[in-house]
C-alpha cells in the first residue's frame, strides 16, 4: 500500500511498527525516496503532552545525567482478531507495543546508538488463542551508558495501564498516562465499549476522556500535515521506523537464544519476526522430547 501511494505521488504516514519486516520496511524507505514523496512514522509518543512535558524538563537538565528509562504498555489484548494471528502480525506484544517502548526510550535520550538487547518473553494467558507472547520485557542498553526497560503485556487485568519514569543522576520524574487524565469509575453495569482494552467495563476502571488528545495522536497528523506542506521537518521518519524494527528483530532473537544480543544485528530474512523466537522454542521442546525419551528408553533397558 505504502508503495502505491508513493507511485501515485502522495506523501506517506505509517502507522507503528513501519512494516512486518525489516525488507518491507526497506522497500518503503526506496519507493518514498524513488518518487520524492515524504514517509513519515506514526509514533504518538513523541506527541503526548505528559511524555513531552518530560523531554522538556530532561533537555533543561532536570534530572541530570540520565542513567534509566522506563516504558510501560500493558492490556488484556487487542481487540482486532488479526493481532492475534502472527502470520499476519509478524509477533506479539513486543512487535506490537514495544516497538512504542522502542522508539520511546531511543528519542527521549536523543538517539544515542543502541549496543545491545536482551528480552525475555512467554505466551501466559492467552495460549488457547494465540502463539504469540502476551508478555513481554526488554531492556536494551545505549552508548551513552544509559539503559531502557521496557515492559510490555497483552495478558495484563484492569485495563490499559501506560507510563515511563526517567531515572537521572539529580532528579526523576513519574508520568503515567492514564491517572490525572481519567475518572476513578466503579460500577455494577459497565458502561459500553471498552476503549481502555479491558475485556468488560464492569467493576473498577479507569475510563479516559479525551483518549486520542492524551495520546498525542492529533498533534502528531497535525505535524505530518505541516511536514507535507514544507512547514515543518519530521520528528521521525521511515528510517527511524527502520531502526525500530532492527530492535524488534534483536528482541525477537534475544529471546529465543536466551542471551543478550549485540546491535547492530545481522537480521536473517524472515516471513516474520516472532519467527526468532518460536523456531527457538520449537528446536527447545524437541530437544527436550528427545531427552525424554532417551531417559525412556535407558530406564527401560
Amino acid at each position: 500500500m505504502a508503495k502505491d501511494i508513493a507511485a501515485a505521488g502522495k506523501h506517506i504516514v505509517c502507522e507503528k511498527p513501519l512494516a512486518t519486516t525489516i525488507a518491507e520496511g526497506e522497500e518503503m524507505i526506496e519507493a518514498a525516496q524513488s518518487h520524492g514523496v515524504l514517509l513519515m512514522y506514526g509514533e504518538e509518543l513523541l506527541f503526548t503532552p505528559k511524555y513531552l512535558k518530560a523531554k522538556e524538563m530532561a533537555d533543561a537538565g532536570a534530572f541530570g545525567k540520565i542513567y534509566l528509562i522506563k516504558q510501560s504498555e500493558k492490556h488484556f489484548g487487542p481487540h482486532s482478531e488479526w493481532f492475534w494471528d502472527v502470520n499476519r502480525s509478524g509477533g506479539g506484544a513486543l512487535m506490537d507495543l514495544g516497538c512504542h517502548g522502542i522508539a520511546f526510550c531511543w528519542w527521549f535520550l536523543g538517539r544515542p546508538a543502541m549496543t545491545s538487547i536482551y528480552c525475555q518473553m512467554g505466551t501466559y494467558v492467552h495460549s488457547k488463542k494465540t502463539r504469540a507472547e502476551d508478555n513481554s520485557l526488554c531492556i536494551i542498553e545505549f552508548a551513552d551508558g544509559a539503559v531502557a526497560l521496557i515492559e510490555n503485556s497483552w495478558a495484563h487485568r484492569g485495563g490499559m495501564d501506560d507510563r515511563i519514569e526517567i531515572h537521572g543522576e539529580d532528579g526523576v520524574t513519574y508520568a503515567n498516562l492514564h491517572m490525572g487524565n481519567a475518572l476513578t469509575t466503579y460500577s455494577e453495569n459497565g458502561y459500553g465499549y471498552a476503549v481502555e482494552k479491558a475485556p468488560t467495563t464492569k467493576g473498577w476502571a479507569y475510563p479516559v476522556f479525551e483518549e486520542l488528545w492524551n495520546y498525542g495522536t492529533p498533534q502528531e497528523l497535525n505535524h505530518f500535515a505541516r511536514c507535507a506542506r514544507g512547514r515543518e521537518t519530521p520528528k521521525i521518519t521511515g528510517e527511524d521506523g527502520l531502526a525500530i524494527m532492527h530492535a524488534l528483530y534483536a528482541g525477537y532473537a534475544s529471546a529465543g537464544a536466551g542471551r543478550k544480543i549485540a546491535l547492530p544485528f545481522a537480521a536473517p530474512s524472515l516471513k516474520k519476526p516472532i519467527d526468532l523466537w518460536l523456531n527457538a522454542r520449537a528446536g527447545e521442546m524437541h530437544t527436550k522430547a528427545n531427552k525424554s525419551f532417551d531417559f525412556q528408553v535407558e530406564g527401560g533397558l
